[in-house]
């Protein structure tokens, strides 16, 4: 799929981050003379491998080579001006995925420059330490937007029209992006898909995480210490300590609510890079100029449940001692989850998906709405028919709608047979919309209405969906 338009594969914005740049904020890129090979998808970063279940579901290649920080162009005209831009940050919960899974033809068969982007990840990305710089993955993500600004005029993109998309780690980076003083005047617009500002941590979390992962390896606690490790054993390291903090029996007692999270790599609020907790910046106004799309998938939780089962093995005790964890009533969790004839796995399904995803979303939305700032909510319902038609509405399912790609191989492994390409058309020429106009054309999110459009078999806006479930979140989440 192709459609005409010009690719530029495997660009550096930035330095390779090796030898004396590993684990340093980035560098800007060597220059080159004549004609670069821009054909094929540059190499990835340093990142683990996901488990089998979630790999049989979710692409995630892996390309050797040191120039891992670089991005990928799909325009179609580049001898054109004033093109609308949208540039993807991948998700993968901040361990996983590059730039190269995605295919941005479409977007640029409507008339969008596309840009997908690398950024570091794991240790590599989001390390904290008391000497030198933090969340370097997140100055990854801001060298790359200024790099559009300088150079994306020569691809026929408008570095005044940008906007700024993720999904999963990579919305959540887009939230984080939207609170940031560094990132003012990067983009005009912004798109959040399952993720928002609540994922970070306090910089003693963040120690703690460099703590563990450094006396697994042998080393003190430093960056300078760490850097010296070979990139594949803070790799497997990493690894090591992303199964403490799901399975260690003393886990609460040692990670607190990273158990709950599961995301020991995520941005810190370090005080520099990033100064203050992204949704206490954006309640205070930050980002109040940038127009905001966004929201979730309807049944996210059910990719991690479904994809090993584990949805069969849950009962009624094990949904209330999950309500339990969450911070709810299990008996009032019960009633807004769980009514007559609901399976338990169903149920803690819909309820970590409110607070993993859903309710943060919300607490962005409100933020905005009493500053004032543009702010339009999406609910995606259309269930993938993957995993013996049991998959549904769940998390990453939406991305082939939104890039319109239901014709590629491996769309199948997530979606199932038979995907409906009208909803892929809806979904595909919202976003396409919002980017060039910076309005998706349903009513802005306020407090009063909450309208949310939601996608499906027939799509169209609903005035504060599922009151009662994010009812029982607030003060909680």
């Amino acid at each position: 799929m192709d459609f005409g338009v010009a690719a530029y594969l495997g660009l550096p914005y930035a330095a390779a981050p090796f030898g004396e740049l590993r684990m340093q904020p980035p560098a800007p890129p060597p220059a080159w003379h004549g004609v670069r090979d821009a054909t094929a998808f540059g190499p990835t970063v340093p990142k683990a491998v996901y488990p089998p279940q979630y790999a049989a579901l979710l692409a995630d290649p892996v390309i050797a080579g040191e120039e891992s920080l670089n991005l990928n162009v799909w325009t179609p005209d580049p001898t054109g001006s004033g093109l609308p831009v949208f540039v993807w940050i991948h998700g993968g919960s901040f361990t996983n995925g590059s730039g190269g899974i995605y295919n941005g033809a479409a977007f640029a068969r409507d008339g969008i420059v596309c840009v997908t982007i690398n950024y570091r990840l794991q240790a590599e990305g989001f390390l904290h330490t008391a000497d030198g710089t933090s969340n370097l993955g997140l100055l990854d993500q801001l060298a790359a937007l200024a790099w559009v600004r300088d150079n994306i005029a020569a691809f026929g993109g408008d570095p005044g029209k940008v906007t700024v998309g993720g999904e999963s780690a990579g919305a959540m980076s887009v939230t984080t992006l939207l609170s940031m003083p560094q990132a003012a005047g990067l983009f005009r617009s912004a798109i959040a898909q399952s993720g928002a500002a609540a994922h970070v941590m306090p910089p003693e979390v963040g120690s703690r995480v460099t703590e563990w992962l450094a006396a697994d390896l042998g080393v003190e606690p430093t960056r300078s210490a760490l850097a010296a490790v070979s990139p594949q054993d803070v790799v497997a390291a990493a690894q090591r300590l992303q199964a403490d903090v799901r399975t260690a029996p003393d886990r609460v007692q040692r990670w607190g609510a990273l158990t709950a999270s599961l995301l020991p790599f995520m941005p810190t609020v370090d005080g520099e890079v990033l100064p203050r907790p992204p949704l206490d910046a954006i309640a205070s106004g930050a980002g109040a100029d940038v127009a905001l799309m966004t929201g979730t998938n309807g049944e996210e939780m059910r990719l991690f449940l479904v994809a090993d089962r584990v949805i069969d093995h849950i009962d009624e005790a094990a949904f209330a001692g999950g309500a339990q964890a969450y911070g709810l009533d299990p008996s009032a969790a019960a009633a807004a989850y769980a009514p007559e004839g609901t399976a338990p796995g169903d149920a803690l399904s819909a309820l970590v998906t409110d607070w993993f995803f859903a309710v943060p979303a919300v607490r962005v939305a409100e933020a905005r709405a009493a500053t004032g700032s543009a702010t339009w909510m999406y609910r995606f319902d259309h269930r993938s028919l993957a995993c013996e038609g049991t998959l549904g509405a769940a998390h990453a399912v939406e991305i082939p709608f939104v890039f319109d790609t239901l014709d590629e191989p491996e769309t199948e492994d997530l979606l199932g047979p038979g995907p409906s390409q009208a909803v892929a058309d809806t979904v595909h020429a919202t976003w396409v919309r919002f980017i060039r106009d910076a309005d998706p054309g349903w009513a802005a999110y306020d407090m009063s209405r909450r309208t949310t459009m939601v996608f499906g078999e027939q799509d169209g806006p609903v005035e504060n969906p599922r009151a009662e479930r994010y009812a029982l979140w607030e003060g909680i989440r």
